[in-house]
Parts: structure tokens; C-alpha cells; sequence
């Protein structure tokens, strides 16, 4: 194969999106895929994307055999499940997809564009050649090893890190994600429920689901998805063994058949410090780009995938696929999604440690409103005015210590999307960073 100026390695959301959007402007761009080309798309997934990113993507919504539900919000339960937050709104409003059909569609639009498709492949590491990534080194089953040149290699392959991992420390990369930092899931495809909502269906708990939530979404004519995700850390329980006893138990899904059924590990942490460096962009899941608090990560994906062809454009036109030349990709992703996510992961930080008592008696006298969690899941803050500080301290009389976990998770959310928004060149990097991690420790 002649040398190519992407090749981009995963055909999922972000990199079927950053392969359609490269072809598109004229470049010539190789899609790897460990899958049969029929079988992209099937992954284990919660199955929702909000409407807004595909607004601000500008494409056209699910539709046909890609459409299955209409989702208008999301229903918070608490873990005793006698109160609930019902969130309605712009931001939260969506669709539940056909995970698969919704996959198909995006690699049909990057092979219609001109991409090349290598299916059956599995990526062993990349080309590294006089200290920036050159291509892939790959194996197509009984053919062998393949080596794929590009100027550019775009990383989606997932939480593994198959590039990410084998960077050298030089490169600047983190290698690995710290088990803390993902979530173990299990889910599964149920039929035959007596179960009907336009309201997606969220319940944190310690008991049920540590350190993550459980989850039930519609999927039109008795059918839901729902899943269950735990925090790795530690001698964590099984997930489908949570499911199936607290979930799954439950009086809707009485008779209920399971149609299909798997398990995954998501990232849900904040953004990788930088998403680039010399010669390779990360894109999607392998740069930690979901949304810590429910590991969306649909949307996000396919924004990091167009905003990495926008910079790689740039790059390629200027002979300078440098880590420097390819910075503005980390720019206008962290002063955009990525200070949300930042923000966000320290608020996962606190519903991962407080207890579901704290949480039961949060919700019942209404420490946490509704306005909270939209504000909240839209833009990344915790705000707490003066009158709603005197309001919350009287009603959670008792528990002070609960109140200032709150204030102070508002308070460095705050610090940390502030520092995000101000995303720094290559030469302030490692003093942001320092920055970044204070605000961690604090």
C-alpha cells in the first residue's frame, strides 16, 4: 500500500467520523479494523446519544433501522429508590440508537468518501522512525504483517491503548489508565419488558453498582437496554452478578428474555493530558474522551474525531506533523468538551466515595435538585449560590460534613475547568500539568 496521510486505526464512532471527515477534504486515508467490516458497529454500549452533538456536528439524526427510541431526559433514582430527580431539557434529550446500524451508517459514509478499509487487522504497535510515529505495524490473519506508512496516525482503538502503551516515555504520552479511573460494565438487550419511558433511568449505588450506577433505557416494544457499571478498584463484584440481583430482579423484568448480552471497560476520567504527540493524535476512547459521570462516550468520540482532521488538515499543509504542529487538536478540544469532562470527573470523584445513606438523604431533602444535576450535566458546574448555601445548610442539619464535601467538589470544579478552558501552549504544558495535578491533591 502506498504511503498514506492518515491511517486511522479503530472503525468506531471517533474513527469512522475522523476517517469520513479526512476523505472528504481529499486526503488519502487507510481505516484499520480488528472486526469483519459487517460486524462494525456491535459493541457493548448503553445505546444513547444526546441530540445536541449531533447539532453541533451538523448530521443528520438516527433514522430507519438506526432509530429505535426518542429519549426526552434522564430519571435519577436514589439507591433506596424513594426519591427520584426527573431531568428534562435541551442537553438531555436524545436517542436511543441500533448500536450496530448506527456504526454500518458512519463506515459507509468514510468508504463513500474515498477511505480504504482494511478489515480483519489487528494492530500489533506503530512505526516509530527518527522519533515520531510513521504508520502501523499490523497482521491481516493467514496474509502476516503488514506495515502501513502515514504521515499522520490517528489513534481510536479503545481504553487498551494499543499505541498509547508502546509510545516511548519520550513521546509524552501516559501509558496506561489506572484501574480506579474505568468502569467494568455488563449489559444486556431484554425483551418482553414492562417497561415504557421516554425517560432514560439512572440509580447510583454503593450497594448495587460501587463506585458507578445502574442503568434502564427504552428501546421501544419491550425492549431495554440495561446494564449495570462498576468501579475497577479493588476486589470489585461482578457486574452481570450485580445486575441479575439487583437489577434484573426487579418486577419489570419478570419474563422478561434476554436477546444479548455482554461486558465492557469503559475510561471514565478526565481527558488525557495531551491528546497528540509527534506524528500520532488519540482520538475517542483511547484519549479517556467520555463523560465521567454516566461514560457517554458516543458523542464526545465523534467530536474528537472531527476536530483531529481540522488540525491534521492544518499540519499536512504545512509539512509539520510535529507534536507542536499538531497541538491545536488538544486546544480546541479541551477549551471545548474537555473542560466539561475535567469538571465532571471531580464530581465523579465524590459520588464514588459518598455513601448511599448520604446519598438517600441528599435526594429526600433535596440537597441536589434537579436544576443541579442539568446545570451540572450541561456545563460542567456545581453552583451554589449564597441563598442556596443558608437553604441547603438548614435543611442538612446533622450532616455538615456532607455540605462541605459539597462545596469543596464545587469549588475545585471551578479551579479545574478554568484551567482547562486556558488549555496552555506546548511551552506552558508542563507547569499546567503541575497545576492539574494540585488541584487533584488538594
Amino acid at each position: 500500500m502506498e504511503k498514506q496521510d492518515l491511517v486511522v486505526i479503530g472503525a468506531g464512532t471517533a474513527g469512522a467520523v475522523a476517517a469520513a471527515e479526512a476523505a472528504k477534504k481529499g486526503l488519502k486515508v487507510c481505516l484499520v479494523d480488528v472486526k469483519a467490516k459487517g460486524l462494525i458497529g456491535q459493541k457493548v454500549c448503553g445505546d444513547a446519544i444526546a441530540k445536541h452533538h449531533f447539532d453541533n456536528l451538523n448530521m443528520k439524526y438516527p433514522s430507519g433501522d438506526e432509530f429505535e427510541h426518542e429519549m426526552v431526559g434522564i430519571h435519577v433514582i436514589s439507591p433506596n429508590r424513594e426519591t427520584s430527580l426527573s431531568i428534562r431539557g435541551e442537553g438531555v434529550t436524545g436517542f436511543v440508537i441500533n448500536r450496530h446500524r448506527f456504526g454500518q451508517r458512519l463506515v459507509k459514509e468514510a468508504l463513500d468518501a474515498g477511505a480504504t478499509l482494511l478489515d480483519e487487522t489487528r494492530v500489533i504497535g506503530p512505526l516509530i522512525r527518527d522519533g515520531c510515529v510513521a504508520g502501523i505495524e499490523a497482521e491481516q490473519g493467514d496474509k502476516g504483517k503488514v506495515e502501513i506508512d502515514a504521515s499522520i496516525t490517528v489513534d481510536a482503538g479503545g481504553y487498551s491503548g494499543v499505541i498509547r502503551s508502546k509510545l516511548p516515555h519520550a513521546f509524552g504520552i501516559e501509558p496506561t489508565i489506572k484501574s480506579e479511573d474505568m468502569i467494568v460494565a455488563y449489559r444486556e438487550i431484554r425483551s418482553d419488558v414492562e417497561w415504557s419511558s421516554d425517560l432514560g433511568e439512572i440509580c447510583l449505588s454503593q450497594q448495587s453498582a460501587p463506585g458507578g450506577y445502574y442503568w434502564i433505557f427504552d428501546k421501544g416494544n419491550g425492549k431495554v437496554n440495561v446494564g449495570l457499571g462498576i468501579q475497577m478498584a479493588g476486589s470489585h463484584p461482578n457486574p452481570k452478578e450485580q445486575l441479575y440481583k439487583h437489577v434484573l430482579s426487579q418486577t419489570p423484568f419478570k419474563g422478561s428474555r434476554m436477546r444479548e448480552g455482554g461486558g465492557g471497560i469503559v475510561p471514565t476520567r478526565r481527558p488525557i493530558d495531551s491528546l497528540v504527540s509527534n506524528g500520532v493524535m488519540f482520538v475517542g476512547d483511547a484519549a479517556c474522551l467520555v463523560n465521567p459521570i454516566h461514560g457517554g462516550g458516543i458523542g464526545p468520540s465523534m467530536l474528537s474525531g472531527k476536530l483531529a482532521v481540522e488540525t491534521a488538515l492544518e499540519a499536512l499543509e504545512k509539512g509539520d506533523a510535529s507534536r507542536g504542529g499538531l497541538w491545536q487538536y488538544n486546544v480546541k478540544y479541551m477549551q471545548s468538551y474537555g473542560a466539561k469532562q475535567a469538571s465532571l470527573d471531580i464530581f465523579r470523584l465524590l459520588l464514588q466515595v459518598i455513601s448511599d445513606d448520604d446519598l438517600n438523604f441528599s435526594m429526600k431533602n433535596r440537597l441536589v435538585r434537579e436544576e443541579d444535576v442539568l446545570w451540572t450535566s450541561l456545563m460542567g458546574d456545581l453552583r451554589l449560590s449564597t441563598k442556596d448555601k443558608v437553604e441547603r445548610v438548614l435543611k442538612g442539619a446533622g450532616r455538615p460534613g456532607l455540605l462541605m464535601k459539597m462545596e469543596k467538589t464545587a469549588s475545585k470544579m471551578r479551579k479545574i475547568k478554568a484551567l482547562y478552558q486556558t488549555y496552555p501552549s506546548l511551552h506552558e504544558f508542563d507547569a499546567w500539568k503541575q497545576k492539574v495535578a494540585s488541584i487533584y491533591k488538594s
